[in-house]
């Protein structure tokens, strides 16, 4: 049991009938050989998984009839383009979505295909109210296609599942965000190194079919909550619109940074001893930099740095530990730098209030408009902490920076958000392996103060109405996925 001691010292709520449960180090169950049969004579672990077993057992008890996802009598019909050698290049008018980006809010590519590819590229694309399920690697990762993603050229690793009456479309995707659609379509992952899953597997994966009212309803909420995303994204863009227009920047490709020799056929710079700062990596110096701070000093009022106390009052990094995880509901949601970008992180973990009750009050407890940076690994991915995230925990690869006031964090996180702020976090990058930058580093990171305050002001409000309307969204998501599971799913006969 929970030790209320321990929380109480540390400063934290008593949570009511709080218990620990201890993970299970093995998953087992007797498997017939009518099953094994019936599953086409497959002998792997996951086709037979505990998890799947009792969702299938929960839909056996459901009120509603069970239909199947897709087929002839099902919800949808589902493809994957068909697969092709990517050439990639440095920039192009096909830029690919990456499966591990359908979950971000407003995903922007990393990578461009070649027009050589030999595909067809309008198959590649998203089209609005498609459902979006990978089906490579991590399985069973869904998103919905909005605005937002509507016409982007998206991974083959990703199927497109359209539903036959576009209104159910949202029920269909909700559904696939529970824990019993998830482990439905995990099932009939395969693979020895990389699973994968089909779209003719989804002919097999059972869906209730409750009144189309209900399936309206749910749709409407799932609807609504994408909607709000793309207004928020709207609001972000607009935001930077103004930044770049206040400093009059051009974009970073446009810069020309000075090179030691000019004819040379590689990039090759001077740096003076008085600028070397201890730093004998040529990152650290590239010149990209210096014509970086030469646009922002033309039309800036002032150039400071993050940590300014005008600008912040803290820059946390918290430190390493070894964790203690339980089952969710027992302790406080944490997530990594990978997830940053997405609205409700993926393959959340939860951090044991007893043994890390005073590390959680110090370090790693996200507080709402704190600004959230990467700083291992990955650097410089920044996300503004939502209020559906206050009280939730992130790892220790991931620096907070505690905004002075409301008043500076919306601009503040436009500004880091910029390819411009982007590459002035990074240079300060180190690690022969790992890349790597600590809490001083980003205090030291050089921050414009504009001319025209009303304009700062404007970007500042924009932020943060963006970053309420990303709550709004969750909210609605969440209440969509609670009636499927308990009007839907768990909905039994009295």
């Amino acid at each position: 049991m929970v030790n209320a001691e321990a929380l109480k010292d540390a400063g934290l709520p008593l949570p009511i009938e709080l218990a620990e449960l201890p993970e299970e180090e093995l998953r087992w169950c007797s498997v017939t050989l009518n099953e094994v049969l019936e599953h086409g004579s497959r002998l792997e672990a996951s086709v037979f998984d505990i998890e799947g077993k009792h969702a299938h057992e929960v839909l056996k008890r459901c009120k509603w009839p069970v239909v199947r996802v897709c087929g002839d009598s099902g919800l949808a019909d589902a493809f994957y383009p068909t697969r092709f050698k990517r050439i990639i290049i440095e920039k192009s008018e096909h830029p690919l979505i990456l499966p591990s980006q359908i979950q971000e809010i407003n995903p922007k590519p990393k990578a461009y295909l070649s027009p050589l590819c030999k595909t067809d590229f309008e198959t590649l694309k998203a089209h609005k109210s498609q459902i979006l399920l990978t089906r490579s690697g991590t399985i069973g990762n869904c998103s919905f296609v909005s605005e937002t993603l509507n016409g982007k050229t998206l991974s083959d690793d990703i199927i497109r599942i359209t539903c036959k009456n576009e209104e159910y479309t949202g029920y269909l995707y909700a559904f696939l965000r529970t824990r019993i659609g998830n482990a439905l379509i995990r099932m009939n992952e395969y693979g020895a190194v990389i699973s994968h899953i089909e779209p003719e597997h989804l002919e097999s994966v059972p869906i209730p079919d409750p009144a189309a009212a209900l399936k309206k309803r749910i749709h409407d909420l799932v609807i609504r909550s994408y909607a709000l995303r793309d207004e928020s994204n709207a609001l972000l863009d607009e935001a930077e619109r103004l930044f770049y227009d206040a400093l009059k920047l051009p974009p970073l490709s446009r810069l020309r940074p000075r090179y030691f020799d000019q004819a040379a056929d590689l990039r090759n710079y001077a740096a003076k001893l008085s600028d070397l700062a201890g730093r004998l990596d040529a990152s650290y110096h590239v010149p990209i930099v210096d014509a970086i701070i030469r646009c922002l000093k033309k039309e800036a009022a002032e150039i400071t740095t993050i940590g300014d106390p005008r600008i912040s009052k803290r820059v946390i990094l918290p430190g390493r530990f070894a964790r203690v995880y339980v089952e969710e509901g027992q302790g406080v949601p944490f997530f990594g730098g990978k997830q940053i970008y997405e609205l409700d992180p993926t393959n959340k973990k939860y951090l044991s209030f007893v043994h890390h009750g005073k590390r959680i009050k110090d370090q790693l407890t996200l507080e709402e408009n704190m600004v959230l940076i990467t700083c291992s690994g990955t650097i410089g991915k920044v996300a503004l902490v939502a209020k559906h995230w206050e009280g939730w925990t992130a790892n220790q690869h991931i620096i907070r920076v505690v905004p002075f006031t409301a008043d500076i964090a919306g601009y503040l996180y436009i500004f880091l958000s910029t390819e411009y702020g982007c590459e002035l976090i990074n240079h300060f990058t180190y690690g022969s392996v790992v890349d790597e930058i600590n809490d001083h580093h980003v205090c030291q990171v050089l921050f414009p103060l504009l001319k025209d305050s009303s304009i700062q002001t404007e970007i500042n409000s924009l932020a943060l109405k963006a970053n309420a309307k990303r709550t709004e969204a969750y909210y609605a998501e969440q209440k969509a996925i609670r009636i499927t599971n308990d009007e839907v799913i768990y909905a039994s006969e009295k």
